[in-house]
């Protein structure tokens, strides 16, 4: 028996807008119909469960099959099957009157926002591949009959008796000519990976399962050891390092929503990959552009997410934005600040070990949401240069006494390189000041932040001035010369340094302090990280940098350039001022050149 029918549509050209206006990305048919045959293998196990699927319900699964002489992609199934009038209901009535009232709402808006399912229209995917499309089923009713149904794309289709024996369905899809890259293996097996990899049903290609059925992330976090969600961290990511932690994501009210996010190595720069955590409805791949559900800060994780409650337009290629998005990003926020909490109050050793590799988190968390930074303060951390750790307000307590100049400001003292603000540093540990480090990227904006939140403080870079104008205080060496020796040591130097983009001023300091020291001042310093970064202060690129050399007047070497004729004494002063250069590794070139020439020559008449 043959009954052939028409589609009663008014739009004639529904494929033409199902194949180029919902679906962009032709490869999603395949997660298309493997999800519906996994739909139907569900289905058919609840049935079961309830006692309405008689017989044996069998080893559940689906099965990709490829004939290249043919042309054909097989999807096959042993789910609930269906009747010829489950056929013609489903397939034919729903679909095309959901398509056909999906095209008259929405021709003449920019507003896609439907809910995938509302419309029904997966199935049809299939003619984005396919010049006809073929299904043959056997529903589990008894005494049903087999049925089979073609239709090629346009709004005629045909039902006749199917030829199969056992229950389930088989949908033929006879590729067209313009998409027989699909009939390759590999091809298919690449698009199995991406979208199938862990949905709940066993899917078979070339006699092989291809996925993961049941994923640690629809387990309970007790039946789990470290070493599983190591594991799993593997599966989705083969060439990364184990991950430091893992948040297990589990909530069904006011939304549901499970996943692991995990937090891999991340170094004092930002070498991280966004798009790296998969969002997932219902264990079928949908993206791994989350930017949206998770918030900015916690893009450079890791992981899983899986909600069916989070809302995608009717192809699931895009997130759509609604109350729920909101309250899972809120969520995912504070389960994010209860875990390192938790791993700080627990061991704060280990805390601290880690704390290089999740500092960018944190900082770019505190940095980017007000809320976060709120409970994040207690377990961010400062690192002194002698390698001991702080909470912001450990460390204020810490410095207090010390770092408090003369109005009543607390001074923390930073270095963006300890290495290269060696001296800086050991003349800051002179005095008995300590000093930070802040030297990633993000610190630039987390030192403006800190400013912002912290009462009477104030962040300086260790060379940004002398040690004695960084943290002013009422107690200052005396100076030995008289006015007249220091307005002529200062034109010694302003005629041996001859650079109109060095201000030269000689200051009372220690004996201990070097006799010639260049500084860039703080606001220079914090534009020149600003543009490092690209976040601001581009302004600065365009001009030279305006350093400060300040000369000591107490130093024994620039009384001795006093003492000399104003030749030789500018050529020490000269030295001097090379050697302040080559400290900071701001000597080069023919000035390199020029100074180890002279070093020779000074040696040589001693």
């Amino acid at each position: 028996m043959e009954e052939k029918g028409t589609i009663s549509i008014h739009t004639e050209n529904i494929f033409p807008i199902i194949k180029k206006f919902l679906y962009s990305d032709h490869e999603i048919f395949l997660r298309e119909l493997v999800s519906n045959a996994v739909d139907a293998s569900q289905k058919a196990k609840r049935l079961s469960v309830i006692g309405e699927l008689k017989g044996d319900l069998g080893d559940l699964k689906v099965t990709v099959k490829v004939d290249k002489e043919k042309k054909q992609i097989i999807i096959s199934d042993n789910g609930i099957g269906m009747t010829a009038e489950e056929i013609k209901k489903y397939i034919n009535q729903i679909a095309f009157s959901g398509a056909t009232e999906f095209v008259e709402r929405y021709k003449d808006s920019t507003d896609k926002s439907q809910i995938i399912g509302q419309f029904g229209l997966g199935f049809y995917s299939a003619f984005m591949v396919a010049s006809t499309v073929e299904i043959d089923t056997l529903s589990h009713q008894d005494g049903a009959e087999p049925a089979h149904w073609i239709c090629d794309g346009s709004t005629e289709f045909s039902i006749t008796t199917g030829t199969r024996t056992e229950r389930g369905t088989d949908v033929i899809l006879n590729i067209a000519e313009d998409s027989e890259e699909f009939l390759e293996e590999a091809r298919l097996q690449s698009i199995l990976n991406k979208y199938c990899k862990f949905l709940p049903i066993p899917v078979e290609f070339n006699g092989e399962t291809i996925n993961n059925p049941s994923p640690i992330w629809t387990k309970s976090p007790s039946e789990l050891t470290d070493e599983d969600y190591k594991n799993f961290y593997k599966e989705l990511y083969p060439f990364s390092e184990d991950p430091l932690f893992w948040i297990h994501l589990n909530v069904d009210y006011p939304f549901n929503l499970t996943g692991i996010l995990y937090f891999p190595k991340v170094k004092n720069e930002f070498d991280f990959q966004k798009n790296k955590i998969q969002l997932y409805s219902r264990q079928v791949f949908i993206t791994d552009e989350v930017k949206d559900v998770v918030p900015e800060f916690l893009m450079l994780l890791h992981g899983v997410i899986d909600s069916p409650d989070i809302p995608l337009n009717v192809s699931r290629s895009f997130l759509q934005a609604d109350a729920n998005v909101k309250k899972i990003n809120t969520y995912i926020t504070r389960k994010v600040a209860d875990k390192l909490n938790e791993i700080y109050k627990k061991d704060r050793t280990a805390y601290e070990e880690k704390w290089n590799d999740i500092a960018v988190f944190v900082k770019y968390g505190m940095l980017s949401d007000d809320k976060f930074y709120e409970k994040a303060k207690d377990f961010a951390l400062l690192q002194s240069t002698d390698e001991k750790f702080y909470t912001l307000e450990e460390y204020r307590n810490y410095v207090q006494a010390n770092q408090t100049d003369k109005n009543g400001q607390l001074v923390i003292l930073y270095t963006t390189d300890a290495e290269k603000q060696h001296a800086f540093i050991e003349t800051a540990k002179n005095r008995n000041y300590d000093v930070v480090k802040l030297d990633t990227m993000i610190d630039p904006h987390f030192i403006g932040q800190l400013e912002q939140k912290l009462e009477k403080t104030t962040l300086k870079r260790v060379d940004a001035d002398t040690i004695d104008k960084l943290i002013e205080t009422d107690a200052k060496p005396a100076s030995v010369l008289s006015e007249d020796e220091t307005k002529r040591l200062k034109e010694l130097f302003e005629k041996a340094i001859n650079n109109q983009n060095m201000t030269v001023g000689v200051e009372a300091l220690s004996t201990d302090d070097q006799p010639v020291i260049i500084t860039l001042p703080e606001f220079m310093r914090r534009m020149k990280d600003m543009n490092r970064m690209g976040g601001g202060g581009m302004m600065m690129g365009n001009f030279p940098d305006m350093y400060n050399v300040t000369i000591n007047a107490n130093h024994p070497i620039n009384h001795r350039i006093l003492k000399h004729n104003d030749e030789r004494g500018e050529k020490i002063a000269k030295q001097a001022y090379d050697l302040a250069l080559l400290s900071q590794n701001m000597l080069s070139g023919a000035a390199l050149t020029a100074f180890v020439k002279r070093s020779v020559e000074l040696i040589d008449k001693e």
